[in-house]
């Protein structure tokens, strides 16, 4: 009996560990496949904008590495660890944008991008939970507090890690006064347009309502514009 239950157990699990491969090898080719959306996402970040360019690389590729590690079972206790913290570091990046940041940026792509901000908390919940079966399940020799401490500590971990970045990346853009920009949180937004028809037009002023423009071809005349407000 305590053979069968064991064996069962180890099903179980390993069909969670299935869904988590299929999961983070979707999101990380997703985000591989349309990376200079992703990067730019990244840099729309109130949190991670001074780090944009080596995160938008580091969290596809821990991605492709957790889910290997899942795959084979000599490296399956790791790779459950290993993913339940990456979720919860997700879970705490969350939690920060909707209470502590100065906007909220758009929601990145991937598996997940039709979602909002809180679907996505919601989903990442779902995860750890069952993540924490899993880890569960592969160490039933292990007593039952030191799995939680275990679990405690690495989700400390994660929001440390999480913290330490928001952090560490508004003093640069802010204190350091470092020659760092964050990216636009809005895309740029069509106002009005107008066909010129020759080339040889250039911007000679504006004022709040008014664009004023010269002509190569014409020196001596100017045309204007009413722009749309």
């Amino acid at each position: 009996m305590f053979n069968y239950h064991v064996h069962n157990h180890s099903r179980i699990a390993e069909y969670l560990c299935y869904a988590f491969v299929l999961l983070f090898v979707y999101a990380a080719v997703s985000k591989l496949l349309d990376f200079n959306s992703f990067q730019n996402q990244l840099g729309q970040s109130p949190l991670l904008s001074a780090y944009a360019v080596w995160v938008a690389w580091a969290i596809p590729l821990s991605e492709i590495l957790i889910a290997v590690a899942l795959v084979v079972p000599q490296w399956r206790w790791f790779g459950l660890h290993a993913f339940f913290t990456m979720m919860f570091m997700f879970t705490a990046y969350i939690v920060i944008i909707l209470n502590f940041s100065d906007f909220i940026p758009c929601s990145c792509g991937g598996v997940l991008e039709k979602l909002g901000w809180t679907e996505h908390l919601i989903f990442n919940i779902i995860f750890i939970l069952l993540s924490g079966i899993a880890i569960f399940l592969v160490s039933n020799l292990e007593p039952t507090k030191k799995i939680l401490l275990k679990l405690f500590l690495l989700a400390i971990m994660a929001i440390t890690v999480v913290t330490t970045l928001f952090l560490s990346s508004e003093k640069q853009i802010k204190r350091n006064n470092a020659f760092i920009r964050k990216y636009i949180p809005h895309p740029i937004t069509e106002i009005g347009r107008y066909n010129l028809k020759y080339n040889s037009y250039y911007i000679a002023g504006i004022d709040n309502k008014t664009i004023y423009l010269g002509n190569y071809t014409a020196p001596l005349s100017m045309d204007n514009f009413r722009h749309l407000s």
